[in-house]
């Protein structure tokens, strides 16, 4: 069993910066790819980066690219998502997930096993 506890979530303006975490327990983090979906109100959940286990190799979506970065520290068991630039249109619930592979299979985020609670970003125009 896993456990994703995410935090950082807040509001800020438009052009603005937040850094959000997420903390995993419960088994190996280290050996374990790990994403980062958003869902607005009325959307569907959406991909927004991906990290390898080691964290060598990182995958964003075309929305966020060159303004997020995801990174991760296994010494903390912790995933980060760092965002720059923000826009309105980032305003969404923001979720950590752990994929059960240490690879990155793609954007579907039926392919990952274990999901945090949330933690609400909102971007003001």
């Amino acid at each position: 069993q896993v456990q994703l506890v995410e935090s950082g979530g807040g509001l800020v303006q438009a052009g603005g910066s937040l850094r959000l975490s997420c903390v995993a327990s419960g088994r190996t983090f280290s050996i374990y790819a790990l994403g980062w979906f958003r869902q607005a109100p009325g959307k569907e959940r959406e991909f927004v980066a991906a990290i390898t286990r080691s964290g060598g190799n990182t995958y964003y979506s075309d929305s966020v690219k060159g303004r997020f970065t995801i990174s991760r520290d296994n010494a903390k068991n912790t995933v980060y998502l760092q965002m720059n630039s923000l826009k309105p249109e980032d305003t969404a619930v923001y979720y950590c997930a752990l994929d059960g592979t240490p690879w990155y299979r793609g954007t579907e985020s039926g392919r990952y096993n274990y999901w945090g609670q949330g933690t609400q970003v909102t971007v003001s125009s």
